[in-house]
């Protein structure tokens, strides 16, 4: 494998979220990571200014730079990139919850399409005439990577294939619709205007910080407050999980060793059932907790299953395996474990989250 290339200055968007703020945990653990962190995001919400707490106060004016604004927002971004010499995007931010985008889907499409095209735009400006400007450099050093989901290819049509990068398109919700635009912006973006750009189609996360409105979170912040489990369907929809540092890892690789212009998915070695989950939470949890499995579960609700929703979906990892040499190595049961310990160690900040602190 060729030199990694130097991370130096790093633009992370939303990075105080779920993926962003691990993302930005992992990187400064990175040894040879000496460089900067600029994380951006339309507001410094006190749940989510949480998740970078210790970050804050160990590198904070020094190493770590928050700057508050919306990636709609083109003054704001190009003022952004002429204040720091930035040599690398990754852009997280976006309106990821399928729900909301089936219930208010212009949001979504402004967030995610007119968001990324927005920051698009500066990383463009920045990487051929900022840059130059500054440096004399005539290369073209801003790498773009733009993390997205396996949403985009739709639903698996049988029980045994999964979406390589080739696979077609075929979003299914607004949500899905609003990625999918937004990869085939970054890709016309590196063929229209020679910007360096990666795309990656991650699998379903899961792992500390995450807003406890995704099905991991909201069971175990449900069991620990009594409240009903609700299910879509049957509970049988069948999804690829990751752990979020897993997830990271690859973005890492891809940053470092990636090739401009190509995508890579980014998928976990377990596929399973929604019931078959909640099962082994219910059981996690009444274990740390003291409850009865039995009574947990009397809890579960079968609700009617959202528009559009596939009934299965997952992705092929091979090349990211094989050009970059990643694979997953937090097995899922031990994640599992690790994550309800670490929602039941913070039940305080899941409280304020939900309440709208985050």
């Amino acid at each position: 494998m060729k030199t990694a290339r130097k991370l130096n200055a790093v633009l992370v968007t939303g990075g105080s979220g779920f993926i962003g703020s691990n993302f930005i945990r992992l990187l400064f653990d990175v040894p040879d990571f000496t460089g900067i962190i600029i994380n951006i995001g339309a507001s410094a919400q006190r749940g989510k200014a949480e998740n970078l707490a210790g970050i804050q106060s160990q590198y904070g004016g020094s190493r770590y730079f928050f700057e508050q604004g919306s990636i709609l927002d083109a003054s704001f971004l190009k003022s952004v990139f002429s204040k720091y010499t930035i040599d690398t995007v990754v852009h997280f931010a976006a309106e990821s919850h399928v729900d909301r985008s089936i219930q208010g889907p212009r949001a979504v499409m402004e967030t995610n399409v007119l968001g990324t095209m927005t920051l698009l735009e500066a990383a463009r400006y920045a990487a051929c005439d900022a840059w130059q400007e500054k440096t004399g450099s005539q290369d073209n050093p801003v790498l773009f990577h733009y993390v997205s989901t396996d949403e985009v290819y739709g639903a698996c049509e049988n029980s045994e294939g999964s979406f390589t990068e080739k696979s077609a398109y075929n979003p299914r919700s607004p949500y899905a619709a609003s990625k999918a635009a937004s990869d085939h912006l970054v890709m016309a973006y590196h063929h229209t205007y020679g910007l360096p750009v990666t795309v990656s189609n991650c699998s379903n996360n899961y792992g500390p910080r995450q807003f406890p409105e995704k099905f991991i979170p909201i069971m175990i912040y449900n069991m620990l407050e009594g409240k009903p489990l609700p299910v879509y369907g049957n509970g049988k929809n069948i999804r690829n999980w990751i752990h979020v540092d897993d997830h990271n890892r690859a973005l890492l690789l891809i940053l470092q060793h990636g090739v401009p212009g190509e995508k890579y998915n980014i998928g976990g070695d377990t596929e399973i059932e929604n019931i078959a989950l909640l099962q082994k939470l219910i059981a996690i949890t009444a274990a740390k907790t003291g409850q009865k499995e039995g009574d947990i579960a009397e809890r579960i609700t079968y609700v009617q299953d959202r528009p559009g929703n596939n009934l299965r979906s997952t992705v092929d990892s091979t090349k990211i395996k094989q050009e970059l040499g990643w694979k997953p190595i937090i097995d899922f049961d031990d994640g599992l474990n690790q994550t309800v310990d670490w929602y039941i160690d913070h039940r305080d900040w899941m409280n304020r989250v939900k309440k709208g602190g985050g």
